[in-house]
């Protein structure tokens, strides 16, 4: 997965025409990402593993998942593909 960083003049065009709470989540994930890349420098899940986030397409809960760099392997998952299961299936009813 692919964190990079939002170039700074990508940032200044779209600050007019983005609605406040847009562009508060944009800042709530930008902290997300460095906090991802924090972890990752330090190796808390060890050299092999990194750890990623997502937003749930069905749910739009963030995940976070632990990932062996070398197989793509989710070692770990935060909720759990049963909880966003059973968050998906709420929604819907």
């Amino acid at each position: 997965m692919n964190i990079s960083s939002i170039g700074s003049s990508a940032a200044y065009l779209s600050a007019g025409t983005q609605p406040v709470e847009s562009r508060q989540t944009n800042d709530q994930q930008k902290a997300l990402i460095q906090a991802v890349k924090a972890v990752n420098a330090a190796e808390l899940f060890g050299q092999e593993n990194e750890t990623t986030y997502i937003i749930d397409r069905a749910t739009k809960i963030a995940v976070v998942r632990v990932v062996n760099k070398e197989t793509g392997e989710v070692v770990q998952q935060i909720p759990t593909e049963q909880l966003l299961k059973m968050a998906e299936e709420s929604n819907e009813s």
